[in-house]
């Protein structure tokens, strides 16, 4: 069949990468994709990515048998509904099961209704009260903004001076438009960080191997927050323990309640999760893959991508084998000299073909060609996954992929991976 994949970015790289290896795929599409899904699949312009009708009509024209929502922006503003009707098999969720990252106070409301852990928090949409709860609450103390900001609309403030200029930000200085229009005030969870994606076809949960993304820009986890500096699989936090917990007090909670909401949920769901001394709680989900978890979830999957999708699109998915691979994968980011603040384009990269070689995957995040050159577009530019038999070898081979790019003022954080390493030294 021929599939067409919406986005551009590592993670959709990382899609393209895993789809085009399916035996079912003829031909993939990307929309608009990017230099190195390129070279694996026929990028398309000239639709907005958020324009249903447009996809709608290209499906019909290509004959596209499955189409796969990789980034949030066309799930929530209903992309998934427009193919759904029209006949087009979609993998993602409709407009009103999006709303589960659309906007973190609604998720704060379902996971409420139904009982599932995550911090308590209170709702704002004026500055002065905001302010008022700060003070009264004190640090630490997290602000986030109520929708869509790039993964950058969370601050996580260890005082309450920071925890101010958070709330100033997103409601009087309006740095995140509409996405900042309602602040969530959560208490903050001492623990360490996980990430688990899953498959659903609204009845039937299957999770993914659990991941870690490193937010911080710096190593040791200092600096602001990014949209993920590198991430590895399987996290050693989730044992298999807390897994099972996972599985029974928030992802199918959370898939029947949605479907008792009358908003049955089909697709991938992220959970972001806190694991605490009581267990597991929800920092957050997300209504799509994540990024850069992906690119080192996916290589390990061994059943075949475009099968388990359709399953959960065709409402199969009990019924469908997802199996998965006992090696271990490590992606490091790549970034431009500035991120998450402003940084230059238009540099050159070399060694992508040596660091491939080596047998390093490479999904291209912020790339773009340039007289045939490809040269650095984006703050994270690209994503180097080493895989191997366990996490210390995973590590070595990505380090050693990036070790052969390079492109002017480069910045990676060296320590990626370092919660499970510091883990088997113990």
């Amino acid at each position: 069949m021929n599939i067409l994949l919406i986005g551009s970015g590592g993670r959709e790289h990382a899609l393209a990468l895993k789809l085009v290896a399916s035996p079912l795929c003829d031909k993939l599409y990307a929309l608009p994709g990017n230099p190195g899904i390129g070279e694996i699949a026929e990028n398309i312009g000239g639709i907005s990515i958020t324009d249903g009708e447009g996809i709608l009509r290209f499906s019909r024209e290509k004959e596209i048998g499955l189409v796969v929502v990789g980034s949030e922006l066309p799930l929530t503003e209903g992309v998934a509904d427009v193919l759904a009707a029209g006949g087009v098999k979609v993998f993602g969720p409709s407009k009103a099961a999006a709303e589960l990252e659309g906007s973190k106070v609604f998720a704060k409301k379902i996971m409420s209704k139904y009982r599932i852990p995550t911090a308590h928090c209170e709702v704002f949409n004026d500055a002065s009260r905001a302010r008022v709860y700060v003070r009264q609450m004190g640090a630490p103390i997290v602000v986030k903004a109520d929708g869509l900001a790039a993964g950058k609309g969370v601050v996580v403030a260890r005082t309450v001076d920071e925890a101010l200029a958070a709330v100033d930000s997103m409601l009087e200085e309006k740095t995140f438009g509409e996405a900042g229009a309602r602040v969530v005030m959560e208490e903050f969870l001492e623990g360490e960080e996980a990430s688990v994606l899953a498959f659903t076809d609204g009845e039937t949960v299957k999770a993914m191997i659990p991941s870690q993304d490193h937010k911080c820009i710096f190593d040791g986890d200092k600096g602001p927050n990014t949209g993920g500096m590198g991430t590895y699989a399987p996290a050693p936090v989730v044992t298999p323990e807390v897994m099972e917990r996972v599985r029974q007090e928030i992802l199918e909670p959370l898939i029947a309640g949605m479907k008792q909401e009358g908003k049955p949920y089909k697709g991938c769901l992220y959970a972001g999760l806190m694991i605490t001394k009581k267990g597991p709680k929800v920092i957050e989900f997300n209504c799509r893959f994540g990024d850069p978890e992906t690119q080192v979830v996916l290589p390990l999957l061994d059943s075949d991508l475009v099968e388990v999708m359709l399953a959960c699109v065709d409402g199969k998915l009990a019924e469908t084998p997802v199996k998965w691979s006992a090696d271990a994968a490590v992606c490091v980011v790549m970034a431009a000299k500035g991120y998450p603040g402003s940084y230059a384009k238009g540099d050159a990269i070399t060694g992508l073909a040596e660091a491939k070689a080596i047998g390093c995957n490479i999904c291209e995040a912020g790339t773009a060609l340039k007289d045939g050159v490809k040269v650095t577009n984006g703050g994270r530019v690209l994503g180097v996954v080493g895989r191997a038999g366990d996490i210390k070898s995973a590590a070595a081979k990505a380090y050693e992929g990036v070790e052969r790019i390079s492109f002017k003022d480069a910045y990676y954080r060296r320590d990626i991976a370092h919660r499970a390493l510091e883990r088997l030294e113990q």
